[in-house]
């Protein structure tokens, strides 16, 4: 694997993970704010995203292979500890990367995805919100389905997207939307999401400490998703919540999730 890194600025280092259907450039306004206050950044493009590379086959895409990826990342370039900061997807790659090695973490915060147990207990509405991943695990199907009439239901599938045109050119390159749905197949099947409230495996807790951010006009989750996740926490749990924002609150308000971020990291520096 080769992943495309974007790496700059001094100090202790955050990571930042993205999430469906994106790339590092969703944190370009927390990169800016993190380099200018002191920390060192490093923002990939997931497996399967932007520029790094897409391995053929669904099994690729498995959650422990990102995080696998990020932990090999973390050795060459001799990080003992680390901030993780994740959305969507991504958060849900660096929950699994700090139940997996909780001593590489300095902190944990989580933007729009908080833990799988949350997110079961969510509610009916939350499963109601959830219909898409069901649509994605359709492998063919989907990709026709949202690249049809020039990605028509892809853009109302994706409504508010900040970047969306930008999103969409990336996802016309030769498996690229195969590859970005890949981990909603393996990540996320629907007998967990749509089963029994609790997982079909007890989770270990996420090491603390840990913030959680979600959007008041975030149309993909609900609010106790995220709050849900404090039951969850083995440490210092906060939670705060962002209005007049969408799904990518980092992209709709920056200064805002700037703003908290920079205060969370302050008090774990």
């Amino acid at each position: 694997m080769t992943l495309e890194v974007q790496d700059s600025g001094t100090g202790p280092a955050v990571l930042l993970a993205h999430g469906f259907p994106d790339t590092h450039t969703c944190w370009r306004h927390q990169v800016t704010a993190l380099n200018a206050a002191g920390y060192r950044t490093l923002a990939p493009d997931l497996r399967g995203y932007g520029a790094s590379d897409r391995p053929e086959g669904t099994g690729a895409y498995a959650p422990e292979r990102f995080v696998a990826d990020l932990l090999e990342l973390l050795d060459r370039l001799e990080l003992a500890r680390v901030h993780l900061v994740g959305h969507d997807w991504g958060s849900a790659v660096v929950q699994q990367l700090a139940m997996a090695a909780p001593r590489r973490v300095a902190s944990l915060s989580l933007l729009s995805v908080g833990h799988l147990g949350g997110l079961l207990k969510a509610g009916l509405e939350q499963r109601r919100r959830s219909w898409y991943i069901l649509l994605f695990q359709l492998a063919g199907i989907a990709e026709e389905w949202l690249a049809r009439d020039d990605f028509a239901h892809f853009r109302e599938t994706l409504v508010g997207h900040p970047d969306l045109e930008e999103v969409i050119g990336r996802m016309r390159e030769p498996g690229a939307l195969t590859s970005a749905l890949s981990l909603y197949r393996t990540g996320l099947p629907p007998e967990v999401l749509f089963g029994p409230e609790e997982p079909p495996e007890p989770l270990p807790p996420l090491p603390g400490p840990v913030l959680g951010l979600w959007s008041t006009g975030d149309p993909y989750l609900v609010e106790r998703s995220m709050t849900g996740t404090e039951k969850h926490v083995d440490g210092s749990w906060r939670y705060e919540r962002v209005t007049d924002a969408g799904h990518w609150l980092q992209l709709d308000t920056p200064e805002r999730v700037n703003a908290l971020l920079l205060d969370f990291l302050a008090e774990h520096r």
